[in-house]
């Protein structure tokens, strides 16, 4: 997995098109795919908890952007990513 990572990497540094990214993406996820397998982990069912997770965490992340009088589609990546920490830490209810 760490060796996919740095190929991956090491594409991204050589501006690598994005067929040739998405190639090797293909081979991180396949590498984490086997990890989860041998560590005795449903992939398919981590992915879908850790789906479930951002979802109810971009819920929350919209409510408190209401409560605050924040337009999401035109907050600042800034200001999406302190909501997001908030929510992520626990300064949410809901997160």
């Amino acid at each position: 997995m760490r060796e996919e990572l740095r190929e991956l990497e090491r594409e991204i540094e050589q501006g690598a098109t994005p067929e040739e990214i998405a190639g090797e993406i293909g081979d991180l996820l396949f590498a984490v795919v086997n990890l989860a397998r041998k560590l005795g982990s449903d992939p398919r069912a981590a992915l879908e908890r850790a789906n479930a997770k951002f979802a109810e965490r971009f819920r929350a992340i919209e409510r408190l952007a209401a409560e605050r009088g924040i337009d999401m589609a035109r907050a600042s990546l800034e200001e999406l990513d302190a909501l997001w920490d908030e929510v992520k830490s626990g300064g949410d209810a809901q997160g």
